[in-house]
């Protein structure tokens, strides 16, 4: 018991409304860096890849809760940003420090049919640029095959352990389109069309309009019933061999976007033997994901720390992803492989949706508020 309750308490000072601000936007800036790291963040759509499930313009929220939020790999980094400081080119982070990463339990695995975001491998999709793994650019595709299965393609249907998977409602895929002249912009935009959904390619022999549309099913039947439409065909063909961007290289003058495969998806524990045909598929995988060192790859041979190995076996899982414009979407079939440990989360519904072709008081899609993502 305090015998000094008769002397006067000294008064606190009040606090300055500066500080005030200050203690709030760091109270704000600490809750929503740790939601965005372990719950949910947002993303915008910026390309026609995954058209027409998701639209140029579209922001979407993506649960990391699904999958698990994985502890961050570049801890020093200014809070709430990605890569670069707003606005600038000044990078946003030091590599100076690298983490091991661990994924909490999640409510589900990644799914054959999920829509997933994630931290795209290649540094060729990333400016050029070795950024640390939480730090590569982020892609939004749909998952067509997880860890062990095996992938084919046949007349652009994919087929995952001898099973045709279902095809999303509203993909799209590429028709050249004849008409009997060009098509003012009012007419495609009358038909759902904007400018990332057809490319002018010029006049044909017979002077008329040639197209490559990118168009669903329904989006086909609608152009084909227009009068001044000659033609349509499905524009397959344009993708026959060989196709030099094709993963993994040594298929590019076999395999195509359309009929490509058989290939098998890594998975935890699976053991390949070591020789030219593994490792045209595998070998780079295993030099720039598995965290190996000292990688060395030659002549069908590989080295990992000066040890030469038989075979190998893989230490996580990895996926197979695929835009549902899938003519028009730069996709695990040009770049390969996504490790699980680049996933991010699962896409879940549109809060906001903007055509930026639109006029003023059409800017907002406001039926697309909302929708969830199938």
């Amino acid at each position: 018991m305090s015998w000094k309750f008769w002397k006067k308490q000294k008064e606190k000072k009040p606090v300055s409304l500066l500080r005030e601000w200050y203690n709030s936007i760091v109270f704000a800036v600490v809750v929503a860096t740790l939601i965005r790291w372990s719950a949910v963040q947002a993303f915008v759509i910026p390309t026609p890849s995954m058209e027409n499930t998701l639209l140029v313009g579209d922001f979407l929220f993506v649960s990391k809760l699904h999958y698990g939020p994985q502890t961050p790999r570049t801890p020093l980094q200014i809070p709430l940003t990605h890569q670069k400081i707003w606005g600038t080119n000044i990078p946003s982070y030091s590599s100076w420090i690298q983490l091991p990463t661990y994924r909490f339990p999640g409510f589900s695995k990644v799914k054959r049919g999920d829509v997933v975001v994630f931290n795209v491998p290649p540094i060729s999709l990333n400016e050029g640029v070795d950024y640390p793994v939480d730090l590569k650019n982020n892609y939004v595709k749909r998952c067509v095959a997880i860890a062990g299965d095996r992938l084919e393609v046949r007349n652009s249907q994919v087929v995952v352990n001898g099973e045709p998977l279902p095809n999303p409602p509203d993909m799209k895929f590429s028709y050249l389109v004849k008409s009997r002249d060009e098509i003012n912009k009012r007419n495609l935009r009358g038909l759902g069309l904007d400018g990332d959904d057809y490319y002018f390619l010029g006049r044909t022999e017979d002077d008329h309009a040639l197209y490559r549309m990118f168009l669903t099913k329904e989006q086909e039947e609608e152009v084909t019933a227009v009068p001044y439409i000659l033609a349509i065909t499905i524009d397959i063909n344009t993708y026959s061999s060989p196709d030099e961007r094709i993963f993994p290289a040594i298929h590019s003058t076999k395999w195509t976007g359309d009929n490509y495969g058989t290939l098998i998806t890594p998975q935890q524990g699976m053991t390949i033997t070591v020789n030219d045909s593994t490792l045209s598929a595998y070998g780079e995988v295993i030099r720039l994901y598995e965290q190996n060192e000292n990688v060395e790859i030659a002549e069908g041979k590989l080295s990992i720390d000066g040890k030469s190995l038989t075979s190998y076996t893989f230490k996580q899982n990895y996926y197979f992803m695929m835009g549902d414009n899938r003519h028009n979407s730069l996709d695990s079939r040009y770049w390969g492989f996504v490790p699980e440990d680049h996933i991010v989360g699962k896409a879940l519904f549109i809060w906001f949706s903007v055509d930026h072709e639109a006029g003023l008081l059409k800017k907002v899609r406001w039926g697309r508020i909302g929708n969830i993502i199938r």
